[in-house]
């Protein structure tokens, strides 16, 4: 296992990610505690010293299963992070209690790493909120010891990142996004990775194979992996790449099974970062098969200035793209949530006056159609 330098720490390079452990008949809700309690041990005697999970994961069981399993090791042997729900604003008022109760699921005094969850356009305003005193509570909590560092995970958009750093950025000491040679481009993952570097903020990375996506290529990217690291295995690439990438401390895999976990051990064994060429490689063609599957919205905007319901074309039409490509989750419908009702897909009428200035030939009424078809809003 190689190890990377975090303050007075040595992290392992790759964390276990307690959001898709093994279940019983498919049911998110029910950890299969056997395969889970083997997994961890697995990982654990392999050199695995990093544990993530959270509040929401596997229906609140993540915790649970966290705790009991984690709980047989001398608690100085492993690192534990988990993160305040304020994904599900209903939360934002009760970080006291939901903090308290998360100690109690785990069997521990403190959290080595305690995230902000999931910052993002529906929820930045509610954590910089006075009433709720979220950051108060949990500085309140680190220097007490219960909580040894502090982060932010986020899905937002690189402005959401830079408004957080710039109210909050004193106090994090680490971020989590998501992450991959597929999002480089696709969501200005590299952008954020640019902005973090700016700040001197360590990053963490989730979705390293974009949730088994990249874990699998065909055509000319799998010939021209074969072509240049033969030995490579093709989930290999996406971890290779993740350590072309300086900043990069933490990559955790939500590892479901044994096999994949054996598998990314092994990976990890060494550091082995691609070269320019290869880097390039990978970004090339995740952004040629993002085409691919999207519209071929350029973001010109002549649209909006035509839209009598002043939606922002370009932002649903790239939202769109995303859910489509990817084949659902949650990112599109978090984003389209967070906008206020009237700019929703939904609100389209259907007039067709953005297609006839639209360069492209987007057929936008009908993608609004389906968008709104696909997540109900």
């Amino acid at each position: 296992m190689i190890y990377k330098k975090f303050q007075d720490m040595n992290l392992s390079g790759l964390g276990l990610g307690m959001m898709r452990l093994p279940v019983l008949n498919g049911n998110d809700g029910m950890v299969d505690e056997a395969a889970a309690a083997e997994l961890i041990d697995y990982a654990y005697k392999s050199g695995i010293n990093y544990f993530d999970t959270a509040w929401g994961y596997h229906d609140g069981n993540s915790e649970l299963v966290a705790g009991k399993y984690l709980s047989v090791y001398p608690r100085d042997s492993y690192y534990l992070a988990s993160k305040f729900p304020g994904y599900d604003l209903s939360n934002m008022g009760k970080v006291e209690e939901i903090f308290e109760r998360q100690l109690e699921k785990c069997r521990t005094g403190y959290f080595d790493f305690y995230l902000f969850h999931n910052v993002y356009e529906g929820n930045i305003d509610a954590y910089f909120d006075p009433q709720y005193g979220i950051l108060e509570y949990l500085l309140k909590q680190k220097e007490n010891g219960r909580i040894r560092h502090l982060g932010f995970s986020a899905h937002g958009s690189r402005e959401v990142i830079r408004h957080f750093l710039e109210k909050y950025g004193q106090y994090m000491e680490f971020c989590q996004i998501q992450l991959n040679y597929m999002d480089w481009h696709f969501q200005k993952a590299g952008e954020k990775v640019a902005l973090l570097q700016e700040a001197g903020i360590p990053v963490w990375v989730m979705e390293p194979l974009r949730g088994g996506k990249l874990a699998k290529v065909s055509g000319e990217l799998a010939a021209a992996m074969q072509s240049m690291r033969p030995q490579e295995t093709v989930p290999g690439w996406a971890f290779r790449f993740l350590q072309s990438i300086p900043g990069v401390t933490m990559v955790l895999s939500g590892m479901s099974d044994m096999e994949q976990l054996k598998a990314n051990l092994v990976t990890y064994e060494t550091d082995e970062p691609l070269s320019r060429e290869e880097f390039d490689t990978l970004v090339e063609a995740a952004d040629e098969d993002t085409k691919k599957g999207g519209l071929p919205c350029t973001a010109c905007h002549y649209c909006t200035s035509h839209c009598p319901k002043k939606l922002s074309i370009p932002e649903l039409i790239a939202l769109y793209n995303e859910h489509k490509i990817t084949g659902g989750g949650f990112i599109a419908p978090m984003a389209v949530g967070s906008m206020p009702v009237e700019k929703r897909p939904a609100n389209c009428i259907g007039c067709r006056s953005c297609e006839r200035v639209c360069p492209q030939q987007i057929k936008i009424s009908e993608m609004m159609a389906d968008f709104t078809s696909m997540i109900g809003m």
